[in-house]
């Protein structure tokens, strides 16, 4: 079995140029926990001028309902953004991230990628201290648009820094979809092998259209957590020509062709996709939802 997170509310919306209401956003969240969705990225900490996707974090997670077994994660990435999010009690889980690439991370937040891991140790270790879980991602850690290729011992040296401050999850994101099935095989490798044990998550996008692929090789390679986003919304605004993420629907429907079971209603992800897309306006690229499943 697989478990997904849902990441349609946070890096599905936050590119999109229709602003969605904070109840609107709500519904989106609530429809997916009724699907069998475990886990669901609600929310980010960031300034509301910056993103106004993003606006309203804490009313969001104030009008959420507590959903017996779904946890509700958010995206941090300051310690400002930290301080915010250790107050929300329906947040029972934190997203940190930051980039391998030293380009990538000064577009994103203005830092080299050791200056934003140094000044978020702290409130790491403080976010653990008080009972939150902490998913640690390294971005862009399948190659860079502006540096090309990352080397793996940038990644493992992230990861090491990560797992020394606590019991931190560990995710590697293809942030620009450089990534191809033979990479993520080996490089899931080698960190299940530096690092035994590590709870690792994966996050591709589908901008070469190489999400499932991927998906595949991660999960050929030991790996039984995934992000993906209904309809295959998202993509990043700091990534030139990037696309959403591996589609929730999609990623569904491959792993029930293969008898790999998610525990999510596939028929309700399909007609929540439909109604995202009608509430933004424009189609999405969701596969399934315009074909339908395979059957059988």
């Amino acid at each position: 079995m697989i478990e997904i997170c849902e990441v349609g509310p946070r890096d599905g919306l936050q590119t999109e140029a229709t602003i969605l209401s904070i109840e609107k956003r709500v519904e989106i969240i609530c429809r997916l926990s009724s699907l069998g969705i475990k886990k669901i990225e609600c929310v980010s900490f960031v300034r509301d001028d910056m993103m106004p996707q993003m606006a309203g974090a804490e009313q969001i997670m104030e009008l959420l309902p507590t959903v017996p077994g779904v946890r509700y994660a958010g995206l941090v990435l300051s310690a400002s953004g930290m301080n915010r999010a250790l107050f929300l009690e329906k947040l029972t889980e934190i997203h940190v991230a930051v980039a391998a690439s030293d380009a990538f991370n000064e577009k994103n937040v203005g830092r080299t990628t050791w200056d934003t891991l140094t000044r978020l140790s702290s409130p790491i270790k403080e976010a653990l201290e008080s009972g939150k879980k902490v998913r640690a991602t390294v971005a862009t850690a399948f190659g860079c648009p502006y540096e090309g290729k990352i080397a793996l011992k940038r990644v493992l040296e992230m990861i090491e820094f990560y797992l020394n401050l606590g019991d931190c999850g560990i995710a590697l994101a293809d942030t620009t979809g450089l990534a191809n099935p033979r990479q993520v095989s080996q490089i899931v490798r080698e960190i299940t092998n530096r690092f035994p044990g590590v709870c690792l998550s994966l996050h591709f996008h589908n901008t070469r259209g190489l999400g499932l692929a991927n998906v595949l090789a991660g999960i050929q390679a030991g790996v039984s957590r995934f992000d993906s986003s209904i309809g295959g919304l998202g993509g990043c605004p700091y990534a030139p020509q990037a696309v959403g993420n591996v589609c929730t629907e999609d990623l569904v429907n491959m792993c029930e062709a293969m008898g790999i079971e998610t525990g999510i209603n596939l028929e309700g992800l399909i007609e929540t996709a439909k109604w995202v897309e009608h509430q933004l306006q424009h189609k999405l690229d969701g596969l399934v939802m315009k074909a339908g499943p395979i059957k059988g």
